[in-house]
């Protein structure tokens, strides 16, 4: 059966827009009622002080420049400046009524403005579905070519990334698509033959220029040492490179690695604390690829996915064995992940400690490394022999090539065949004449032109690539159909639960109509979210646009400050703890409602000691994440209670009980919150001085306007003062003020509707048991947002409703939650 539109949804709509337009005429006699009253006195059409005129003035608001004046009508009226001291003024109520009015008539300005009538925007695939597409078509990483290194940032819409009218094609871009395409073709599918080949390295290991005189003096440059992790600022010793094989490797392909490798000193005595670094875990080395040509071979570059990792041994010297791609031109580089911070700091802490200890103590502060070397302990991973071996010729063929000509590989004779199949993957929907005849006139083109057809056939490839059809989710159904089509429908839905293209059986459910039925959509649904390794796709893709997780780390806290933050590289942990508790919810079919508060989460060693649990003085950073109970004396439970939403709440330096409460009104509970005016000066965030970030807010909200939004933001925030910037608990602020004084954190508060909470642990128990409804719609809406690539609008209100309400009568299952929406006639409608 196809799904039917039912008549009660249009008549509950116009319910709506009827109650919507009597709410809009009393806010607007409301509003010119206050301008008649208190301004036309001195800005009506005769008199215009200061250039301002409100005869003019009109709602609703049409224009740009009527936002902008309802926008300084509200500054003014906030801060007392208008009326004039000597006019009439108005009470605070009536302040406070037409500043709401104002602000709720501009909000409904913006929407519309914004508005798309309810329909998706033609949208290109964002850079991460661009990339993510083409590992899909060509049946390999793409991610060590870099394709999309130089693309322009994409501009987020709310947090969301794939939204149609803010994925913008410039020009720029453009260009971009031509030489992405034109890379990959050319170095997944048209490089010649070439015979395997051994490299063995065991000397002139030269590294970066400070290593230089200590490693000629005391190794003769017989060994490549490795002092650091990557994520530091001094960088020297982070990056182990092949000095003599810095034109990399002669094509792309898989190589095998051997390294000669021991992990020296890990039982220093030198004091644990001047490295940051956990003793009791063993050395781990990984390898990334390094390209001259892209920048100084000792620092990050834009390109550098971990290819391998491997545990060090202590005791002696052992081969480690790795098979890694590697691009043509890319050479290997050694890496340390769970290394010393910063070498240079350590090695200056050690010649002051311990250079009592050589037998030529340092007379001063000394960064040099010699006498360290030579005698003493200090920890760090040594290379003695490297040996590289490929291309690894593959059976059966080139993966690239089988994905793209099949597995016949390329024919000759007839090599367009394959070459239609391939678009028709691409295009994600059977190919028209046109798209034919566009596909045959490149090919013949590029024969007339001298190339052979393979050639021809590659060039024909890479159009395929830099077309519409491709970059673009286009909608193949009539213009007068307002549902999707069942190919759209397919790459819809599978862009959604895997981020990535459909796959055959989504294809065929298309191609034979099943996928336009509801018990056909219904078994598809079920097939996709069972394959976790897919699915992932979704729970990170969707995790960086409601939770904003793309800007974690984007604020980082000052490095001593907040040291653990960097040498354990939390970030990753915080990101997979929740990508881990959402996983779990879905496939469990568990409430979302744990998002809210929990009594569980997801931790590996660095977290469960950053929440200072039990299982981090037993957990090794080889046990990977476990799911673990949460004390309640920890005050943490559900997002808010997780270090990667307390550190993107944050801004880095401080903690905001303002930027914490927007975050959450935001994000979690879909509170249309506005800017504040122009001419009122930023809170200090900061609570160093005399006085408490509360008493701070106290005197802020005196001014009866700003208390509006404030009574409704800051108990939001106020909550989870007890977290510092990277989600650390703390019943004390920093030392701030003259006397250096470490006051107080007072997490309870009031919430704009009355409820009283008393920290953390009690918060989200009332959030859970008031808010679940609003929580939960805010959550279809986003996630039916991630889903369809347009922001949900009052149209869809409606619906959306329906929708809580099923999943209120399944206990918010997550699961639930997901199939319900893409059930609905949102995400089924163009």
């Amino acid at each position: 059966m196809r799904y039917p539109v039912f008549p009660t949804f249009l008549s509950a709509l116009v319910v709506v827009l009827f109650s919507a337009t009597a709410a809009a005429n009393d806010r607007e006699d409301l509003i010119y009622g206050f301008l008649d009253s208190y301004c036309m006195e001195c800005h009506d059409m005769d008199v215009q002080k200061a250039h301002r005129e409100f005869d003019s003035f009109a709602l609703p608001l049409e224009k740009t420049l009527d936002l902008i004046s309802a926008q300084e009508i509200i500054d003014q009226v906030t801060l007392n400046e208008m009326p004039p001291k000597k006019a009439d003024q108005p009470t605070e109520q009536e302040r406070i009524a037409v500043v709401r009015a104002l602000r709720e008539s501009i909000t409904e300005a913006k929407d519309r403005f914004a508005s798309t009538g309810g329909k998706t925007v033609l949208r290109r695939l964002s850079s991460r579905e661009y990339e993510k597409t083409l590992e899909v078509l060509f049946g390999r990483r793409v991610d060590t070519l870099g394709l999309t290194a130089d693309f322009p940032n994409e501009r987020a819409s709310k947090h969301m990334d794939n939204i149609g009218k803010s994925l913008v094609t410039s020009g720029f871009l453009l260009d971009e698509y031509f030489s992405a395409a034109d890379r990959l073709v050319e170095t997944r599918l048209n490089q010649p033959p070439i015979e395997p080949q051994t490299w063995h390295f065991t000397d002139n290991f030269v590294q970066y220029e400070e290593l230089t005189g200590s490693h000629r003096a005391v190794f003769k440059f017989q060994y490549l040492n490795i002092y650091e992790q990557p994520n530091s600022d001094t960088r020297q010793g982070a990056y182990a490179h092949i000095e003599d094989f810095l034109e990399g490797v002669p094509a792309s392909g898989y190589y095998d690695l051997e390294v000669l490798v021991q992990g020296m000193h890990r039982d220093t005595h030198y004091d644990a604390k001047i490295f940051r670094i956990d003793f009791s875990e063993p050395f781990i080395m990984g390898i990334v690829p390094g390209d001259v040509r892209a920048g100084h071979i000792h620092y990050p570059q834009s390109v550098e996915p971990i290819l391998a990792t491997g545990v060090v041994p202590d005791d002696e010297p052992e081969w480690l064995r790795f098979r890694v791609w590697l691009e043509k031109g890319q050479t290997p580089r050694f890496i340390w992940p769970n290394g010393p911070y910063e070498s240079r700091a350590s090695v200056i802490q050690v010649n002051k400690r311990y250079g009592h200890e050589f037998s030529k103590p340092p007379s001063t502060v000394s960064v040099s490394r010699t006498m360290i070397l030579r005698e003493g302990k200090l920890p760090h991973i040594r290379i003695s022999e490297v040996k590289v071996h490929g291309p690894i010729p593959e059976k059966g063929g080139a993966i690239e090539e089988l994905a793209v000509f099949g597995e016949e590989g390329f024919q000759e004779e007839n090599p367009l065949d394959s070459v239609f199949v391939f678009a028709e993957r691409a295009f994600r929907r059977p190919l028209t004449d046109q798209d034919r005849s566009m596909i045959r006139q490149i090919f013949i083109k590029r024969i007339a032109a001298g190339e052979s057809r393979r050639q021809a056939s590659l060039d024909a490839i890479k159009m395929i690539l830099c077309s519409p059809s491709f970059i673009y989710l286009q909608e193949s159904a009539p213009d007068d159909q307002p549902m999707l089509g069942a190919y759209d429908l397919a790459a819809r839905l599978s862009y959604t639960l895997w981020a990535a293209p459909p796959d055959y059986e989504l294809t065929a459910a298309a191609a034979s109509g099943e996928l336009l039925t509801e018990d056909g959509l219904a078994l598809h649904i079920d097939r996709m979210l069972a394959d976790e390794e897919q699915s992932r796709g979704f729970i990170e893709a969707f995790a960086g646009s409601w939770l904003n997780y793309r800007e974690l780390g984007g604020m980082p806290p000052p490095r001593k400050a907040a040291a653990v933050y960097y040498y354990q590289d939390l970030p990753k942990s915080m990101k997979e703890e929740t990508y881990l508790f959402m996983e779990h919810l879905l496939h469990s079919n568990g409430s979302v409602l744990d998002f809210l508060d929990s009594d569980y989460t997801f931790a590996d060693k660095y977290l469960a000691q950053l929440y200072n649990l039990p299982e981090g003085k037993e957990m090794r950073l080889a046990d990977g994440f476990q799911k673990v109970s949460l004390p309640k004396n920890e005050k943490r439970g559900g997002l808010l209670g997780m270090a990667g939403v307390l550190t993107v709440s944050a801004n880095g330096v401080e903690t905001s009980p303002v930027t914490r409460g927007v975050w959450i009104g935001e994000n979690l509970l879909g509170m249309h919150l506005p800017p504040p005016p122009d001419e009122v000066p930023e809170i200090d965030s900061d609570t160093r001085g005399a006085k408490t970030i509360r008493e701070k807010l106290e005197k802020h909200r005196s001014i009866k306007t700003c208390a509006e939004c404030h009574r409704k933001i800051d108990p939001l925030g106020f909550a989870l003062e007890e977290f510092n910037p990277i989600g650390q608990r703390r019943a004390k602020y920093p030392p701030a003020g003259p006397k250096k004084e470490r006051l107080p954190v007072d997490s309870s508060g009031v919430f704009a509707s009355g409820e009283k909470f008393v920290g953390p642990t009690h918060f989200r128990s009332i959030l859970r048991s008031t808010r679940s409804e609003q929580f939960t719609r805010h959550l279809i809406s986003q996630f039916l947002t991630y889903a369809t690539g347009r922001h949900m609008e009052g149209v869809d209100r409606i619906e959306i409703d329906e929708i809580v309400e099923r999943v209120r009568k399944q206990d918010y299952g997550m699961r639930t939650l997901v199939k319900e929406a893409l059930k609905s006639e949102i995400f089924r409608s163009r």
